[in-house]
């Protein structure tokens, strides 16, 4: 009688849809993919059945969690591109994985577009229409801060994700650093983790600025 909830903000419903493969409840963050374009914040529940919506319900009306009413308005708005943006963000996505792969300053790679993840075929079982997202990450061999240093445009550097900008991120000492070196390798961020929140620039100027910050290291 364990309700299972799945957080699928890095999919989207384009990509995964958890009630399909049994899950009870799903949550999506919609400042990111939904957003898209970095206008407003907010977050949605969805329910298996009437009745667990009913429990939802109560605890909103007795918070007062309710978006305002222009950011529900905006959301809308983007919502109406999304599916042409994951689409984008996916197809770059792989093929910057893909270039990163054989780049000899990056020692691995996850995207469960890869033949190399060890999920590849949980990922294409659950993934919708061969669409793995736009969030992958790679741990590179040299300096992370000379990286974030010398990344250029369309890259963006910040710590967000799902947007419709290209996102870099040094994990190490941007989202985590605040944990202990000894905490964070525990979980699995390495010195050399960078995160790539993929957008719906280019490709070409995207792995042609990669190669270049990579080339300056």
């Amino acid at each position: 009688n364990v309700l299972h909830v799945c957080d699928s903000t890095f999919a989207t419903p384009y990509v995964c849809r958890p009630m399909d493969h049994g899950a009870d409840l799903t949550i999506q963050s919609l400042t990111k993919y939904y957003d898209g374009l970095n206008i407003g914040t907010g977050g949605a529940l969805i329910a298996r059945t009437p009745e667990l919506y009913e429990r939802i319900k109560l605890v909103q009306n007795m918070h007062g969690n309710i978006m305002s009413p222009m950011t529900a308005f905006l959301m809308l708005q983007t919502m109406k591109t999304m599916g042409l943006r994951v689409r984008q963000q996916s197809s770059s996505a792989m093929k910057i994985a893909t270039f990163l792969e054989g780049h000899p300053l990056v020692s691995k790679v996850v995207y469960p577009g890869l033949d190399s993840h060890p999920q590849k075929e949980l990922a294409d079982r659950q993934h919708r229409d061969g669409l793995h997202g736009g969030m992958l990450w790679f741990d590179v061999k040299g300096d992370p801060i000379k990286l974030m240093d010398s990344i250029k445009r369309p890259w963006t550097l910040c710590e967000n994700l799902g947007a419709s900008e290209s996102i870099i991120t040094a994990c190490a000492v941007m989202t985590h650093a605040n944990m202990l070196r000894e905490d964070r390798l525990k979980v699995g961020i390495t010195d050399g983790f960078i995160r790539i929140s993929v957008g719906i620039e280019d490709p070409d100027d995207l792995i042609r600025g990669l190669d270049d910050a990579l080339g300056q290291l």
